[in-house]
This record gives C-alpha cells, structure tokens and sequence, in this order.
C-alpha cells in the first residue's frame, strides 16, 4: 500500500480552513499534520476538518500560540502528548496507526519546535534559550525512549534549516536564528542520534536548494525565493527504504491569505 503524510505549519487553523480544505482537496494525503493552529482546544474546528474526509483527528492547542494536530483518514492505536522543558504549550502530540493494513503499528510524531526570537544569544534572549532547552530535551527523548527502534515518523516545524543548501544563502544566515551552528548541529546531532532518516535529503540530496518558508517581508517571496528548509520528515530506519516520493507544494505561499510555510508531503509504499 501507498501511504502519503503531509506536514504544515498553518499559521492559524481557523483563519486558513479554507486553504487546508484545498490542499486536501488537491492532495489527498492519508494523513495531515499541522503545526502552529493557533486554536484552544474549545475552538478547534473539529467537524469541518472531520467533514472534508478525515474522520480521525488529535489536536492540543491554546489560544492564539502553537498547538499541533493530526488528520488521518485511518484509525488510531493510541495517542499522547510531551510536556517539553516544564511548558504545557502544545508542541507535540503522537499517534500510532490501526486498521491500517501495512501502515498499522507505524507511529507518527508531530512536533513544533520554537522558533527562538530574532539573537542568537541564549544570554540576551530567552526565546532562544528556550529552543536550545527544547532541542536537548529531544535529544534526551531520543536516547532514551529510542522512537526509532520501532515504524516511526517524525514530522513538523523544526524551525532549524540544518544544511548549506537548506537556506538561500549560507554564508549571509550563519548569524540568523534558524541556520545558526548552534541550532544546525544540535538539530543533526539529535537526528543522527536517533536513528532518524532526513527524508528529503534521502531523495534529493545537496547541492538541490530546497525551501518550505518564505518570510512574509519579502514583497515578491516567489522572484526573491530567500527560502528556508524548516519543516521536515524524517523516518525510522526501517521506513527509510520505503520512500518513494517527497515534494514541497511551494504553490500554496501564493494562495490567497496564505501561510508563510507550504506543505511537505512523502509518500510511501509498504
């Protein structure tokens, strides 16, 4: 079977349902994850997301920062949530599949790691002192719950674009927050650590720049294309070899309204 998973920082559920509707319609993936909805849970727009052909959903959220959800069109097992660096600030929520034929048992982890603020100082800003805290509490996760040792996925807003072509240029983002070394290699390191497989990099590897963000200040995103790679899929060893197919759909930035962030979606066969 094919098993399609799309990730996608949305920017605010309710303000874009119409956007995510679209893409669903246009895409139909098996399974949605997105990041920064915006949403306390009372206010989730649960029936219309379950309406448009995902009846199993999970969502955590608060008002009008983070939260994370996951529309599938298959069952789950299970679910649960971590509580990271002592925060109940809904940046994560994990689902393990059912009733899925080759897909069940595969477990689905949908982070939004924070973004940092604008230093790089983790003694001038707090935010990034935050991300760094939540990155080494991913690491520690890795090692010692190993996610990895069984079909996993982890997908979402890692706000970290780790490699050289990953951002628009290199050199002129080494001081950014977002491709600093810092954030790059505490990003690989957990990633390697793990057992987890980039899985856009497994199929279009460097020197291919590759984009999932444009910021909103560039008056022409598309022209400029100063893109950033911070939304990722990355999959359990025995998954990597399943990888079939993994694209961005850069077409939904210049929808109306839209996200700052378009979807990365992978496909594959089991």
């Amino acid at each position: 079977m094919k098993l399609t998973i799309s990730t996608w920082n949305i920017n605010s559920v309710r303000l874009r349902i119409d956007q995510v509707r679209r893409f669903l319609d246009e895409n139909r993936p098996d399974i949605l994850c997105l990041q920064e909805t915006k949403c306390p849970n009372d206010k989730f727009p649960l029936k219309e997301l379950q309406a448009f052909g995902y009846p199993f959903v999970v969502h955590i959220g608060q008002k009008g920062y983070n939260g994370v959800a996951i529309l599938s069109r298959y069952p789950f097992a299970e679910t649960s949530v971590m509580e990271m660096c002592g925060r109940q600030d809904a940046r994560h929520i994990t689902v393990t599949l059912t009733q899925a034929k080759a897909a069940s048992g595969i477990t689905i982890h949908n982070f939004y790691v924070p973004a940092g603020g604008d230093i790089p100082d983790v003694d001038l800003n707090e935010k990034f002192r935050h991300k760094l805290q939540f990155m080494e509490e991913l690491r520690s996760w890795g090692g010692r719950s190993r996610p990895t040792s069984a079909p996993a996925i982890l997908v979402g807003d890692l706000n970290v674009a780790p490699l050289e072509h990953d951002v628009w240029s290199h050199k002129q983002l080494l001081d950014v927050v977002s491709h600093t070394p810092i954030e790059t290699a505490a990003l690989e390191e957990l990633r390697q650590e793990a057992g987890w497989h980039d899985a856009m990099r497994l199929l279009r590897p460097e020197p291919e720049k590759i984009y999932s963000w444009w910021s909103y200040r560039s008056p022409d995103w598309a022209a400029a294309n100063k893109g950033r790679r911070l939304d990722h899929i990355w999959l359990s060893g025995d998954l990597s070899g399943t990888l079939r197919g993994i694209d961005v759909t850069k077409e939904t930035r210049g929808w109306d309204r839209p996200s700052d962030h378009a979807p990365v979606t992978a496909v594959l066969e089991l």
